[in-house]
């Protein structure tokens, strides 16, 4: 059964006098501010919230902690968790002997002015000394935030510490970027990294897969150097206590995302691009393999074998349901810090919207957002009632999985009377992908203005 979040109040935070009249940026507009800048004003919202990180931030103060994603963790959420009754089904009695040699260690920590951001780190102790090994920190200096993350193991995310209110935009600043992609047109990198991993030793999604022989040894899994790297740039999630976890658990909690998905010499047909300047969708061979993917979730199931919803994608080339994954446009990272992107989301008049500021390749600086209402053409954004009476039950359903270790239903995936308050994320939420260094800045939540 899947949990359901229950009411969380909105989250009531002081306003912060540092805004000026300004309009928000229009197309062709980008990011503005430096590193501590008070940042513009946006046109209908006011800042309710912001961190600059120009105060001293590091994890190192906080201890690492044992958790075993039990019902008795803080980090246990449905089904889908580490160890969740998902993966008995698909992995039988192999999976839980793997998931014994895997220990996880965790630390949490509020940050900003009341405590209204919250850093989540995860981390596996592999060699059994009792210590996190390859752990990754978030750190602070000279007004920028500073996400390392040496090993795919771990993950570590920024995210809102209280339910967002019922409307709202938040947003961050992007000025490095380094989880994979190519880089002067290679994705073996001259420093001997692939994808942006290390070369060191194996690099598997052990012990979290959708089906297969779970009882292989770790190094037999799938290697995630030559599959993906990625980075969530802003994401809203539709539980209480965003954190790591496994990737398939992820798949099935975003409500709206802005991601990368950097998938290492890809020549398949399931990606492609959006050329902006010229309106026509590309192969993934077209890109840098630094795209962002701007996706609204609905409730129809993406894949028959495992959790996750479907892909809902705007973009300048049209629109599409399923299928190929979209990128909107594509990041120049070698750019960074120099030339910094915006990410927002926006949830307001019954829709979200997402935005991307900065220079894209083909078009150079521009801004592009995309707007879809809760319920559009038939299509509702996944769980997106923050309150039971913004939905009548009418998208429910049972998800039902079959594998060595039986059958096992998720009942009641969108009922009548369910809540799901939004809460935003940013980082690498994934304890088995995804690995490499990130520097966020200006993270800031606007509620509308009272006119």
């Amino acid at each position: 059964m899947r949990k359901i979040a229950g009411g969380v109040a909105a989250l009531a935070l002081p306003l912060v006098l540092t805004t000026a009249p300004a309009s928000a940026a229009g197309p062709g507009g980008g990011p503005g501010g430096g590193p501590g800048a008070a940042g513009p004003a946006r046109d209908g919202w006011r800042l309710a919230a912001a961190e600059s990180f120009d105060r001293r931030l590091d994890d190192g103060r906080v201890a690492w902690r044992p958790d075993g994603d039990g019902p008795g963790s803080p980090y246990d959420v449905d089904m889908y968790d580490n160890d969740g009754a998902y993966f008995d089904a698909v992995g039988g009695p192999a999976f839980r002997r793997q998931l014994a040699s895997v220990k996880t260690y965790r630390k949490s920590f509020a940050f900003g002015a009341k405590g209204w951001l919250t850093a989540e780190l995860a981390a596996r102790d592999a060699d059994g000394d009792g210590r996190p090994d390859g752990a990754p920190t978030l750190t602070s200096g000279k007004g920028v935030a500073r996400m390392d993350e040496p090993s795919h193991h771990g993950g570590v995310v920024i995210r809102s510490t209280r339910a967002l209110p019922s409307e709202y935009r938040v947003e961050m600043t992007l000025r490095g970027l380094d989880f994979g992609g190519q880089r002067d047109g290679s994705w073996d990198y001259p420093d001997g990294r692939v994808n942006g991993y290390s070369p060191e030793g194996c690099k598997t999604n052990f012990p979290w897969a959708s089906g297969g022989d779970f009882s292989r040894p770790e190094c037999s899994w799938a290697d995630v150097r030559t599959d993906s790297n990625g980075f969530y740039y802003m994401s809203i999630m539709d539980y209480g206590r965003p954190a790591p976890h496994n990737n398939i658990f992820i798949h099935g909690h975003r409500k709206v995302a802005m991601d990368g998905y950097n998938r290492y010499k890809y020549a398949g047909t399931g990606l492609r691009y959006c050329d902006p300047a010229t309106g026509r969708y590309e192969p993934y061979q077209a890109g840098t393999g630094n795209g962002v993917n701007a996706i609204f979730m609905t409730d129809d199931r993406r894949y028959p074998a495992m959790p996750g919803t479907e892909y809902l994608m705007p973009s300048e080339c049209g629109f599409a349901k399923g299928g190929a994954i979209v990128s909107q446009v594509d990041l120049r990272p070698e750019l960074l810090p120099k030339e910094p992107y915006r990410f927002a989301i926006e949830r307001r008049d019954g829709a979200y919207t997402m935005e991307m500021s900065g220079e894209f390749a083909h078009v150079g600086k521009a801004t592009y957002r995309y707007t879809r209402g809760f319920v559009q053409d038939g299509e509702p954004i996944w769980h997106y009632n923050q309150r039971p009476g913004e939905y009548d039950g009418r998208f429910n359903g049972d998800w039902t999985w079959r594998g060595p270790g039986g059958t096992v239903t998720d009942k009641d995936t969108w009922p009548a009377g369910s809540a799901y308050p939004d809460h935003f994320m940013i980082g690498d939420p994934h304890t088995n992908f995804y690995e490499g260094r990130a520097e966020v800045d200006d993270v800031r939540l606007y509620v509308p203005s009272r006119r």
